[in-house]
């Protein structure tokens, strides 16, 4: 029993010893073990395409692309100076919320302007602005203007639309110093006050994107009560709503129904008051197809002008050239322009309210060519025909013995005008921008008058905004326009010099929150007469300080 014991232990020890030498001495009499197996990486198995050809695709591809517009600094359009321009500013206000420009200049002409932004742009926006400019005279008594002008606007931005109002009111004052001061010396200031007002409320409703059925709309309001000085006064309601759908890739159908309803009074008019109604209503249907190289719009615009019902064409197109940068245009339109009192007051503040009102019809046929040329410019020109019924002509009062200094209006019946238009532009991001544009008008089978009275037979505008460095914004404005045509008593006529108006600006940042201002305008001191009597102020300055916050 031991002995078996004894030789089981003696064999274990004999064998750890084996183990642990075996990486370096061979026991005698061990045994070798070799295996047969080896590792050998197996052949990659190859894919072979054996299919066949796959046809081509010929179809081609049809992508509607819509390009914003790079110009961050819209162009200037000139205004009439009645008898002073000074409405131009320097667009540099978006993106802040508050800011206050003030300041003053030569003829006693304090200047303006703020505006307070609040919201937080997604879910609302209410924007509050206000300004008021006046100046007097030192070459002409009774030379003076001013304007006072207050407007809330606000939105509210839902998921998928936008309710969006707005409230104003506006006060101008201008006086009719166009008379003999030599024969009338002592005329109170008050007894040749021309003064305008007028209270306006809009609003509307639109969705930002189109619903489930492919709708766009925008209905909406706008409500204008304007008054005059002789107490005559207008209540417009104008009522307007577009509906859009899209129909497929290429095709969009739009219907545009508008109401423009004006009910004209007066109040204290010797022998009797007058009253009367002017209102145009239309519906418009059209058939819009685009593509890469055709853009046409079809359709009608069924109206009833104060109920006289005229059916008036709506077709437009341009065709871009294959392989090129030219694009041809032309059309045929038609459409009407109500002579409402506020209207023709835009036109001529020196007016006398009118106890009728004919609203002009206009046909226009044109034919053109648009072009960009490079990253930056662009150029556009077309000519056409406008044909007129009942067109609205502004005379110098011959009537009565001392009335120069006021005009009226004469209803044209018939009349044609062969216009000119091309502009050009060069707009380089923020920092440069050009804009030019000349229109020439010539007037010709007139019915009932000898000239087409107060229109203008050429005029060019011209704006440069440029920003020379990061503070500084150089800025300027040239209009030029040929003289008009004006009745003497006696029914002899003349006409008018014509103008030349240049202003420069410039502005100067000093940090986020101050900068100075300075404004030049009519540079050439060209004390022209845009209406018969009434010249302008020559030479002046405008300058002040701009603080956002």
């Amino acid at each position: 029993m031991y002995s078996r014991i004894s030789a089981f232990i003696v064999f274990s020890i004999c064998s750890l010893q084996g183990m642990a030498q075996r990486d370096s001495v061979k026991v005698a009499g061990g045994i070798d073990i070799t295996s047969a197996y080896k590792p050998v990486l197996r052949n990659a198995v190859k894919i072979n395409f054996s299919g066949s050809q796959l046809s081509a695709d010929t179809s081609r591809p049809v992508f509607n692309y819509n390009v914003p517009s790079q110009n961050l600094f819209y162009a200037y359009q000139p205004i009439s100076l009645r008898p002073l321009a000074l409405a131009q500013d320097s667009n540099l206000y978006l993106g802040n919320r508050h800011y206050v420009k003030a300041g003053f200049g030569s003829y006693t002409t304090p200047y303006v302007k703020a505006g307070f932004s609040f919201g937080d742009g997604r879910t609302s926006l209410v924007n509050i602005t206000g300004s008021y400019i006046g100046s007097k005279g030192n070459d002409i008594k009774f030379q003076d203007y001013s304007r006072i002008n207050i407007k809330g606007a606000g939105s509210y931005f839902g998921e998928k639309n936008e309710v969006y109002g707005s409230a104003a009111v506006r006060q101008d004052k201008y006086y009719l110093y166009g008379y003999d001061h030599n024969k009338y010396p002592n005329i109170e200031k008050d007894d040749i006050r021309n003064q305008y007002e007028e209270i306006n409320i809009a609003g509307g409703f639109r969705n930002t994107k189109p619903n489930d059925m492919g709708f766009s709309y925008n209905p909406n309001v706008d409500i204008s009560y304007f008054t005059s000085k002789d107490k005559a006064s207008e209540t417009t309601i104008r009522l307007n709503v577009p509906v859009e759908k899209t129909l497929g890739e290429s095709f969009r159908a739009k219907v545009e129904v508008a109401a423009d309803l004006t009910k004209f009074s007066t109040i204290g008019y010797i022998p009797n008051n007058i009253k009367f109604n002017n209102n145009v209503v239309s519906i418009a249907p059209s058939i819009i197809y685009t593509s890469p190289l055709v853009k046409i719009n079809g359709g009608v615009t069924p109206t009833w002008n104060n109920g006289d019902f005229t059916l008036l064409p709506n077709i437009h197109a341009e065709a871009q050239l294959p392989e090129k940068n030219f694009a041809l245009q032309g059309g045929w339109i038609g459409r009407y322009t109500k002579n409402t009192l506020k209207n023709l007051v835009e036109v001529n503040p020196y007016l006398t309210p009118a106890l009728f009102q004919n609203n002009t019809k206009e046909m226009e046929y044109y034919g053109g060519i648009k072009a960009t040329l490079g990253k930056h410019f662009n150029f556009s020109a077309k000519a056409g025909l406008v044909q007129y019924t009942n067109l609205a002509l502004l005379i110098n009062d011959t009537s009565g013995v001392d009335n120069d200094n006021k005009f009226t209006v004469v209803n044209e019946s018939k009349a044609k005008n062969f216009r000119i238009h091309g502009d050009i532009s060069y707009i380089n991001q923020d920092k440069f921008t050009f804009t030019a544009g000349l229109t020439l008008n010539g007037y010709t089978n007139l019915k009932d008058n000898d000239k087409a009275w107060g229109t203008i037979p050429m005029e060019f505008t011209s704006s440069v905004r440029w920003w020379a460095f990061q503070r500084f914004m150089f800025k300027a404005d040239l209009y030029l326009f040929g003289g008009s045509k004006y009745i003497q008593k006696g029914n002899t006529f003349k006409t008018t010099d014509g103008g030349t108006d240049l202003s420069i600006g410039a502005e100067y940042r000093i940090n986020k929150q101050f900068s100075l201002w300075l404004d030049a305008n009519n540079i050439f001191n060209d004390k022209y007469e845009r209406w018969h009597n009434y010249q302008v102020y020559g030479l002046n300055l405008v300058g002040g300080i701009l603080i956002k916050f």
